[in-house]
C-alpha cells in the first residue's frame, strides 16, 4: 500500500466518480465521459484504486525529487560564487565562467533562477532601447572595420586607469585587434592597424570619429612647407591608411558608430570581471589577458557574414608593415 497522500481538486473529482461506479450508480463508460477519460483508463485506475485505496490516484512522482533536480549544495555554492568570486557579473557570462573555471555546466536560465531565489540584485540594468534606426551589417568581412577608443576603470581600484583602444568588423561584430593604453594615442591606434594587416590582411576602409588622431582640425595652422605645396600633410595614422590603401570615413556621432560603442559596453562589463578574476593591476597583465579573452569573446559573439568570402586585401608586395605603422 502507498503512504497517504494529499489527493487534488481533480483527483478528488475521480474519487467521488471511481466510487459511484463501484456502487453501481455509474457504469465505466459514463465515468469515462464524466473525467474526460478513456474507458480503458477508467478501468486501470479503477483497478488500482481497489488494490491501494484513494493513495492510488495521486501521481506516482509526488513527493519525489526529479532526476534533474539541482543539488542543494552546488546550489549554495553558485549563489556564494556569484556574492563573492562573480560578483557583478551578469547571467549569461556567469554561466559561461562556471563552465570554463569551475566545471560546473549551468544555463542562463537557471544562473537566474538561483540569483532571483537567493534576492540578488541584477549586476547591470538595462537601458530602454533608443527609438532608432540600425545601419545593416556590411555583407562581407573586411570591408568595413570601425576604430574608437574606451577610457574606463578597466582595472577598477587594483591600477591605473586605462583606455582600450581596438577595432572591430562591421560585418561579422569580431574584434581582432585591442590594446591598452595609458591615454588614446596614435602609438595606440598604429598598433591596432598593424594587428589588423598582419593577421586578416587590409580592410577596404576604416570607420572612425574626427579626433586629430584620424584627421587634422580645420583650425590648425598650416606649416610653411605645406603652404608652398598647396596641400596639408595628413596624420601619422592618416598617412599610415593612405599607403595601405585603406579608405579613411568619418563619423558624425556617437551613434553612427553603434557597433563599436555597444562592444565597449560589452566589454566593459565582461573584461572588467576576468581582469579581476586574472587578479591584473598592470597594463602589462592587462594587455596580455587580452590574448586569451579575444578569441574566447569573439567565439561567442560572431555572426556570419551574408557573403562567405571577406573582403580583406594582401599587403601590397614589398610593403612592411613596421615602416608603415610607424611614426615619421
Amino acid at each position: 500500500m502507498r503512504e497517504a497522500v494529499i489527493l487534488t481538486a481533480t483527483e478528488q473529482v475521480r474519487l467521488v466518480v471511481l466510487n459511484r461506479v463501484l456502487v453501481g450508480d455509474l457504469t465505466a463508460a459514463e465515468a469515462a465521459a464524466a473525467l474526460g477519460l478513456s474507458v480503458r483508463q477508467v478501468r486501470r485506475i479503477l483497478a488500482a484504486y481497489r488494490k491501494e485505496g484513494a493513495a492510488a490516484l495521486a501521481h506516482g512522482n509526488r513527493g519525489r525529487t526529479p532526476v534533474h533536480a539541482l543539488d542543494l549544495a552546488l546550489g549554495r555554492r553558485i549563489v556564494e560564487l556569484a556574492q563573492t568570486k562573480y560578483a557583478g557579473v551578469n547571467d549569461t557570462h556567469l554561466s559561461e565562467l562556471l563552465a570554463a573555471d569551475e566545471g560546473i555546466a549551468l544555463s542562463r536560465s537557471s544562473v537566474r533562477r538561483l540569483r532571483l531565489a537567493a534576492g540578488l540584485e541584477r549586476p547591470r540594468s538595462r537601458r530602454p532601447p533608443a527609438h532608432r534606426r540600425r545601419r545593416e551589417r556590411k555583407a562581407q568581412a573586411g570591408r568595413l572595420r570601425q576604430l574608437d577608443a574606451s577610457p574606463h576603470a578597466w582595472l577598477e581600484e587594483r591600477g591605473p586607469r586605462l583606455v582600450l583602444v581596438a577595432a572591430i568588423d562591421d560585418a561579422t561584430g569580431t574584434v581582432p585587434a585591442a590594446v591598452f593604453r595609458e591615454q588614446e594615442d596614435t602609438a595606440g591606434y598604429l598598433e591596432i592597424l598593424h594587428q589588423v594587416v598582419t593577421t586578416v590582411g587590409v580592410p577596404e576602409a576604416v570607420y572612425h570619429d574626427r579626433h586629430g588622431i584620424f584627421i587634422r582640425a580645420p583650425q590648425e595652422k598650416e606649416r610653411l612647407d605645406e603652404q608652398l605645396a598647396g596641400t596639408r600633410e595628413p596624420t601619422q595614422v592618416g598617412r599610415a591608411l593612405r599607403e595601405l590603401g585603406i579608405a579613411s570615413i568619418v563619423a558624425h556621432s556617437p551613434q553612427a558608430k553603434g557597433r563599436i560603442e555597444r562592444l565597449f559596453g560589452t566589454l566593459q562589463e565582461r573584461l572588467v570581471a576576468e581582469l579581476r578574476l586574472a587578479g591584473a593591476t598592470m597594463r602589462a597583465e592587462a594587455n596580455a589577458l587580452l590574448a586569451v579573452s579575444l578569441p574566447r569573446f569573439n567565439a561567442r559573439f560572431a555572426v556570419p557574414a551574408a557573403v562567405l568570402a571577406p573582403a580583406y586585401r594582401a599587403l601590397p608586395a614589398h610593403t612592411d608593415p613596421w615602416q608603415v605603422c610607424c611614426f615619421r
